[in-house]
């Protein structure tokens, strides 16, 4: 059992539903990355999406790729964001790490040397937006005997066939795509949102959770009521981009996760 089906696990005990914060790794700076990251949890954060910058994000939108090429200007690098997660390991051994971006650093890296390296610095799962079921022999299968969950996507878009193939190798939890287009562009709507998620859920037996569109703590809220839990992202790295002090980005995301934890 993954740390990330273990928190699925107590959090299904005790009746609640999952909040998922989206930060970029080293944004706006590594020290300043690493201090949010390691107050997400006491800010109410179940799992932690951590990104990892790259050169060309096509599924995000202009907020988290601006948050993206600052950290690469900055000098980030697929290396330095497992630096970072092996720092925040030391003082919290318990909350799930997913790490989501794309193949190509991976593939830069080697598969098998990023794996071993990713799991010594305590990362517990991979979504990688680039990687569809048709590749999972480059990374899924090898990613899964090294004991990470590999998270995958579904969308407004993804028919039935296609969520048979989507579901096969999957674990984790399933990442609903809430509206079609890329991140920070428009708004989660619940009553659209509710079915798909019970079509997700059916075909695969894996909590759904459910992202992009969702910015706000009433949002959150309605958002999680209709699926086991929610995902913000480019509304807390906005936060960061427009220069809030760490305490103010950490209650904002208190606010957002009260608000899924109330559904």
């Amino acid at each position: 059992m993954t740390r990330i089906d273990a928190k699925f696990a107590d959090l299904k005990a005790k009746g609640k539903k999952a909040f998922v914060s989206y930060v970029m790794a080293g944004d706006p700076d590594f020290d300043k990355s690493l201090e949010i990251v390691r107050g997400l949890p006491g800010a109410g954060v179940d799992i932690i999406e951590l990104g990892l910058p790259f050169t060309d994000p096509m599924a995000d939108g202009p907020t988290i790729q601006l948050a993206g090429q600052r950290t690469l200007d900055g000098g980030m690098t697929l290396k330095r964001t497992l630096e970072l997660v092996t720092e925040f390991r030391k003082g919290d051994d318990t909350t799930p790490i997913v790490l989501m971006g794309y193949y190509n650093p991976i593939y830069s890296m080697g598969v098998p040397t990023f794996l071993t390296a990713a799991k010594e610095a305590g990362i517990d799962g991979l979504i990688i937006v680039d990687l569809p079921p048709e590749e999972d022999t480059e990374l899924c299968l090898p990613a899964q005997e090294a004991g990470l969950n590999f998270i995958r996507l579904a969308t407004p878009t993804t028919d039935d066939k296609r969520l048979k193939r989507v579901a096969q190798n999957t674990s984790g939890f399933v990442y609903y795509v809430s509206i079609t287009g890329i991140t920070g562009t428009a708004e989660a709507d619940a009553s659209d949102v509710s079915p798909a998620v019970a079509r997700i859920r059916e075909a695969t037996g894996l909590p759904v959770i459910v992202g992009f569109g969702v910015n706000t703590p009433e949002k959150s809220r309605t958002i999680a009521a209709v699926a086991d839990g929610v995902v913000v992202g480019s509304a807390i790295v906005s936060q960061i981009a427009d220069g809030k002090s760490t305490a103010e980005v950490l209650a904002f995301v208190k606010a957002l996760a009260d608000g899924a934890h109330s559904a």
